[in-house]
């Protein structure tokens, strides 16, 4: 299994580029979200990479981080998600976009990627949702893991009372997705005012990944 390509990028296709890894080149299929922000020609790129092996065919789909590589493999999952159809609703969304739609039962924003029915987005939102606390505590970019040359999540640190921070915009929107994940109320709101204290000025998206993991069982 390849889980990391970094080389050189050698040219872009519509859907693909070609990365030059020490003479050997890789084909790796990427979303537009991923496509855009990738350097220019002849120079340094690192992807998150899944394999794809079919009867006839080998396909290499790379990805910003191991959160979107995670979203990518369990979209795939879903009846009537197939890789084009994942890497549409990526591109459309991106990895937090998929966590916040998901968290939420926001199945119309699943639906806005092409080739996805109104019937399959709300499958996905369905048949991900359990899924959805560990993928979206994971975090983290390629290049905030290759700085403590760790691709493992980071250990959650003990939990502790605090005040209650400042109103933040982010709130409502964090309990309520963790609400639709299953936490008790008292619960989401305790972790939700501890990663406000920590840091208060988290958006939506970056506060339900910081409580998750408050939330998370303690080994």
């Amino acid at each position: 299994m390849i889980g990391k390509i970094s080389g050189i990028i050698e040219y872009r296709g519509t859907d693909h580029v070609l990365i030059d890894v020490r003479g050997v080149g890789y084909i790796v299929y990427v979303s537009d979200r991923v496509k855009a922000g990738l350097p220019t020609n002849g120079e340094a790129v690192a992807l998150f990479t899944d394999l794809l092996v079919q009867e006839t065919n080998l396909q290499l789909f790379g990805f910003n981080s191991l959160v979107e590589k995670e979203w990518h493999r369990l979209l795939m999952t879903v009846q009537g998600i197939g890789a084009k159809a994942s890497m549409a609703i990526l591109g459309t969304l991106g990895d937090e976009g998929v966590s916040r739609a998901i968290a939420l039962g926001d199945w119309n924003a699943i639906a806005k990627a092409k080739g996805v029915g109104p019937k399959t987005a709300q499958k996905v939102i369905l048949d991900l949702k359990d899924k959805a606390p560990a993928v979206m505590a994971m975090g983290g970019t390629l290049a905030e893991n290759l700085e403590s040359d760790v691709l493992e999540p980071v250990e959650a640190p003990a939990r502790k009372r605090v005040a209650a921070p400042k109103a933040n915009p982010a709130q409502p929107e964090a309990l309520s997705a963790l609400g639709n994940l299953g936490y008790a109320p008292g619960d989401a709101a305790g972790a939700v005012a501890e990663a406000l204290g920590a840091q208060p000025d988290l958006q939506t998206a970056g506060l339900i990944r910081a409580a998750l993991k408050l939330l998370a069982p303690k080994e």
